[in-house]
């Protein structure tokens, strides 16, 4: 059988099973399985056992409950209203108001989080019904909210990165550090379109009668300081090479049980509601890529990512129309497939023809979480759009359709990557290696 015939016999099996219901990670398992004892004369046994206990132990792993547990606590605690609060005397006066606390309020919850998902529903939980009451238009409350949560996937530490930079052996520190000029391009698209919406309309954005004196504003901002505080303890350490992503992780974990309980809002049974809803989640992705992990070396052993890497060689791409090909594609998979599941199993495939064209992958990576951050806000299996509907009771397809210039806007980030690589790659340059 042909390695064309060999793939889509494969890939036909994986979508079958995934129609099935059947989770990801045996979906990727079985497969795999089916791969070496069919296509290969390698002993399937042995080739599981080592895989699995090879990629169990990963130490850049480690950052990844750690930074999960992290965004539970605050997601239980009252440190992401006294973001809120802290934010909405500043807004006031801008263009769009305070449709900015949704923009500004993602991403700092982001940069303290890394899960789309947790951005969009502890900030969602604030705004939505604060921004409905107060008269803003339902369009721009959803969209900025749908489209600013995707920045958990971007700004650090993003869990989606240590993903890639596992799956890829890339430096998670460089990965986090391209991720900052990026999400704050994307910040600055969002705000200027709704700065943009509320100057060509200004009537749909109401009037806000509180106009807080210049005290008042720097005494709201006190409530900044926690938040703050934990973001440069986290990404300042990773920056200055004081530690690395795991250590930061550990360290982030420290400050957000020490700040949640300074406010008197987060108690034991709250930590242990954080601890088991980060457990959950992090098995759940550990066990992707592992059976992420032993699909690549199944594929390795069958021949298909190099002979498919040679086949698409032949085609002679230009590295643009490469990656032109490869947003269409990874648009339409992440329709079906929540971003992590995109990530592993891709990143097998792909990166050596990436590779093979001179695109650098600390660069692909940053272009890999925009595109797989568009899928969160299409359906049907836009994970964004789950969250939000169900703190609204919204109408998914509605929900889809103010998202909607969001997910355009952050097509417009992919291209301007892609024009100026420079805004991913000049803060790891400036790192060293």
């Amino acid at each position: 059988m042909s390695d064309p015939m060999i793939f889509a016999t494969l890939l036909g099996l994986l979508l079958v099973l995934l129609a099935a219901g059947m989770w990801v990670a045996v979906s990727l398992m079985i497969v795999a399985f089916v791969a070496i004892v069919a296509f290969s004369s390698a002993p399937v046994g042995m080739v599981m056992a080592t895989t699995l206990w090879g990629h169990s132990h990963s130490w850049p792993l480690a950052a990844l409950p750690l930074f999960i547990l992290m965004g539970e606590i605050l997601l239980r605690s009252r440190l992401s209203e006294d973001m809120f609060s802290g934010l909405v005397p500043w807004l006031g006066r801008a263009p769009g108001r305070l449709l900015h606390v949704n923009i500004l309020g993602c991403a700092i919850f982001a940069a303290v989080s890394g899960s789309s998902a947790a951005t969009a529903a502890t900030i969602g939980r604030m705004s939505v019904p604060e921004l409905t009451k107060r008269g803003y238009p339902e369009s721009l409350i959803i969209g900025t909210l749908a489209g600013s949560a995707t920045l958990g996937l971007l700004i650090p530490p993003s869990i989606i990165l240590i993903v890639y930079g596992v799956a890829t052996e890339q430096s998670i520190a460089r990965l986090f550090i391209a991720g900052i000029l990026p999400g704050l391009m994307l910040v600055t698209l969002f705000a200027g379109y709704v700065m943009i919406r509320a100057v060509m309309n200004p009537d749909a954005i109401p009037q806000e009668e509180a106009r807080p004196s210049l005290r008042e504003k720097i005494i709201a901002s006190r409530r900044l300081i926690p938040v703050i505080l934990l973001i440069a303890g986290v990404i300042g350490s990773i920056y200055t090479g004081v530690a690395s992503p795991t250590d930061a992780a550990a360290l982030g974990v420290l400050l957000a049980t020490i700040l949640a309980a300074t406010t008197g809002s987060f108690g034991w049974r709250d930590f242990l509601d954080a601890l088991m809803s980060a457990t959950r989640t992090s098995v759940m992705i550990s066990f992707i890529l592992l059976a992420a992990a032993f699909l690549t070396i199944a594929m390795g052993f069958t021949g298909i990512p190099r002979n498919l890497a040679a086949w698409i060689g032949t085609f002679n791409l230009t590295p643009y129309e490469l990656l032109a090909a490869l947003t269409v594609f990874f648009i339409v998979l992440g329709c079906f497939l929540d971003g992590i599941s995109v990530v592993v199993l891709t990143t097998s495939i792909i990166l050596p023809m990436v590779q093979a064209v001179g695109i650098d992958p600390l660069w692909f990576g940053i272009y890999l979480v925009l595109v797989v951050e568009m899928a969160q806000i299409t359906p049907p299996v836009g994970f964004n759009l789950f969250v939000i509907q169900g703190l609204t009771g919204i109408n998914i397809l509605r929900i889809a359709a103010h998202a909607l210039p969001f997910f355009l806007l952050l097509l417009v980030g992919v291209f301007v990557i892609t024009a100026f690589p420079q805004i991913v790659t000049v803060l790891p340059s400036m790192m060293g290696n």
